[in-house]
Order: C-alpha cells, then structure tokens, then sequence
C-alpha cells in the first residue's frame, strides 16, 4: 500500500463510511415513521425530554439572545436617530436567524450527545446486536421515537425562543434607548405580519419553523447513527460522542447559510 493509499485509508475512509451510514439511516427513520403510533409511549417520553427538560435552557437562553441582538442594533440604530424602528429588526432576527440556530446549537449540545451516549452504550454492550437477533426493528425500535421527537420539540423550542428573545429585546428598548414598551411591541408584532409569496403565511415565521424542524432532524439522526457506530467500550462511547456533537453543529451552520440563501432569495 503506498503512502497516498494509506493516508486515505485511515483519513478519507471512516468519514465516508459514517456519512453514508449517517444519511442511510436518515431515510430508513423517514420511511418508518408511520411506525410512530406503535410507539407512542417512547415518543412521548423522548419528546418530554427533548422539549420539557431543555426548556428552561432555551428560555434563558433566548432572552439573553434578544436582549444582546436588541442592545448592538439598537445602539446602531441610535447614531443615526433610528432607535424607534428596533422592533422591525428583533423579532425578524430571533424568529428567522438567531433562534432556529441556537436552540439548534443546545439541543445538540444536550440532546444529540445523551443520544449519541444512550445508543454507544446499547451498541458496546452488544444490547443491539440482542435486539436483532431477537428481530426487533432497531431502527423503528430506538432511532424512530427519538428522530420524530426532536424534529417536533426543536421548531416549538424555537419558536418559544423568538417569544421570549423578542420580550429580552423589550426590556433594552426600554432601560438602554429610552422606548415604550407598548411602541416596541407593536413594531415587532407589525414586522412579522409580512406575508411569504409562495407560502401565504407569515414569511419570518416560517423560514424560523423550516430551518428548526430541518435542524431538529439532522441533529437526531446524527445522534444516533454516531451511537450505533460506537466501539471499544467507554472510550468509543465519549469519542462517538463528542463526534455526535461536533459534527451536529457543524452541519447545522453549514445548512443554516445554504437555507438563508434559497429562504432569501
């Protein structure tokens, strides 16, 4: 084997083999996602703890977001004289842009890694390899519940997000530039009522919703196809991982520019 051959063995290899695995297992949780019925307790459970137990995270989270997004375009806004219109930019802003990516960005953190470790673990102790010989769809079994949860939870997350960011962007109208609240509100509520031309509802609205359910999918199936691949017991499981994670969010950015300019344009 010569050098170049070698190199991409041990380079080029592994990361063509996780993808393919990555977006094969993607379309087979597609394809059984009419099995969701059938699983209806595990999908309750998973979307409890996609959605409930991160709450509390994304609202935190999201007020501070707005509130930083309020306070660097308003003092902006504020040198030419132009305060009064940042409530036409906030709420588009979170809604369509800083919402979707970062309750993108904590879900993966804190969901797709406790993905990534649940089914490391069943795959190092061979707890898969015991549901397959005793013909149990794995697939429909553990990644179908947990995809379709974070797909729903992860646009309902955002949206919460953009309601509380845009209620953190309030108060800095309020304390920072000297703004009512009721005029800030307004505004926002104003600046979201912009129709789409192909969809006819509320068009930052509906970008927001679009990338978050697009988010919440590949975060999941990415989760999970890096805890199926897990090897070599307790150190695959923290190297699969932290892959889970890096992998999610790097993804997510990437599809985040690429929707912005098919969304924009």
């Amino acid at each position: 084997m010569n050098p170049i051959t070698r190199i991409g063995r041990v380079t080029l290899r592994p990361v063509v083999e996780r993808a393919g695995f990555t977006v094969a297992l993607g379309l087979q949780a597609l394809m059984l996602f009419h099995h969701a019925g059938k699983r209806r307790r595990s999908l309750l459970q998973e979307m409890y703890t996609v959605g409930v137990k991160t709450l509390h995270v994304v609202v935190f989270v999201g007020f501070f977001i707005g509130m930083i997004v309020a306070l660097q375009v308003g003092l902006q806004l504020a040198t030419f004289s132009q305060q009064e219109s940042i409530g036409l930019l906030v709420a588009p802003m979170m809604a369509v842009e800083m919402s979707p990516l970062i309750t993108a960005i904590l879900l993966a953190a804190s969901v797709g890694s406790a993905m990534a470790a649940e089914l490391g673990t069943m795959k190092v102790q061979e707890e898969l390899t015991a549901l397959e010989v005793l013909s149990v769809n794995t697939v429909s079994y553990l990644v179908v519940p947990r995809v379709l949860a974070l797909t729903i939870m992860s646009p309902i997350l955002a949206v919460l997000a953009t309601w509380v960011g845009t209620l953190g962007g309030g108060v800095i109208a309020v304390t920072q530039l000297g703004l009512s609240f009721e005029g800030y509100i307004h505004n926002s509520i104003e600046s979201m009522r912009v129709l789409g031309e192909t969809v006819p509802l509320p068009k930052y609205l509906y970008d927001g919703l679009l990338k978050s359910t697009l988010f919440g999918f590949v975060i999941a199936v990415i989760g999970c196809a890096s805890g199926m691949t897990a090897s070599n017991g307790a150190s695959g499981v923290g190297r699969t991982t932290r892959t889970a994670v890096r992998d999610s969010i790097i993804l997510v950015i990437v599809l985040d520019f690429y929707l912005g300019k098919v969304l924009l344009g």
